[in-house]
């Protein structure tokens, strides 16, 4: 069984009618741990009834919280989410909140250690506090992953260089990649060269780029493979990112055929989209059918 540590922001999406338990590192956190994997989380919640619900969620779903530390000052994360006539979701993050101030602990570094995989995001590095901390345990993760998820005003090119730089495997979307790669002055204009550029630029051997309802692209030992989505009707987008890079990642791990990972991730995010929420429980025999339904 693999052991994985996501490391980052856990929070609560504040929908117009609801609210609900989300954060990226969370979401892939959870979605990993129903795949079967090892997971503990490195994270900090407020000392209020919504942390607290955060880490009865952990419990219920049997990912370790030992690395989720406990803040008397700042409250749990919170963001309002707003979603558009397609299900596109724009984000208010409320700052500072508790993980903005994950503190180095032994717990922390010991967590990290242990794990196989370490797999971050750029949301959380907008505070120092959260990103010094993160920065140490780079040192002693082993292979990094590294989801980037530009949300302005919280990132800058020059921090996310950095974590570029210290990754194994980026997880982009197509605006993501993008924007990063004209700031780096590249004059690439297709997505196969744009991804060969951010390769060469931050020496990282794995890249995963997705597409929307038009799927994603993995670039794996120097191959490219390609997955052109699933028909669906979009609910909300939110969290079906994560969970395809749970499901990448996953996959990947197992040493299953990097085709046939991207078309399972890409149906999961598939899955998600078309479902209310971050998190929905997913069946095998549902991801199966998805797979086997005409690309």
């Amino acid at each position: 069984m693999n052991k994985m540590v996501c490391f980052g922001e856990v929070l609560w999406d504040v929908f117009p009618t609801h609210d609900k338990i989300g954060g990226a590192p969370l979401n892939v956190a959870i979605r990993l741990k129903s795949l079967g994997n090892n997971v503990s989380v490195i994270s900090r919640v407020g000392t209020d009834e919504k942390g607290n619900k955060i880490l009865d969620l952990f419990k219920e779903k049997d990912v370790n919280i030992e690395g989720v530390q406990i803040d008397q000052q700042y409250k749990t994360g919170k963001v309002k989410v707003m979603l558009n006539e397609k299900g596109s979701a724009s984000y208010d993050i409320m700052y500072p909140r508790a993980w903005d101030k994950i503190e180095l602990t032994e717990a922390a570094k010991s967590i990290t250690k242990q794990s196989d995989t370490f797999i971050f995001g750029s949301l959380v590095a907008r505070d120092n506090i959260s990103r010094n901390t993160l920065f140490e345990l780079l040192k002693l993760a082993h292979y990094k992953i590294f989801d980037v998820n530009l949300r302005p005003p919280y990132y800058t090119m020059e921090v996310l260089k950095k974590l570029m730089n210290q990754a194994d495997f980026i997880k982009f979307n197509d605006d993501e990649i993008f924007e990063i790669a004209e700031e780096l002055n590249s004059n690439q204009k297709s997505l196969e060269q744009t991804i060969l550029f951010i390769a060469k630029e931050t020496n990282t051997k794995t890249i995963c780029v997705t597409k929307g309802r038009h799927g994603a692209i993995l670039y794996y030992n120097e191959t490219f493979y390609h997955n052109s989505g699933y028909k669906i009707q979009v609910v909300d987008t939110v969290g079906a990112g994560d969970s395809f890079l749970a499901s990448i990642v996953n996959q990947l791990s197992k040493n299953i055929h990097p085709q046939e990972a991207l078309n399972f991730a890409c149906a999961v995010g598939a899955i998600v989209a078309s479902s209310e929420g971050a998190n929905p429980i997913i069946k095998t025999e549902v991801i199966n059918n998805m797979m086997s339904s005409t690309l």
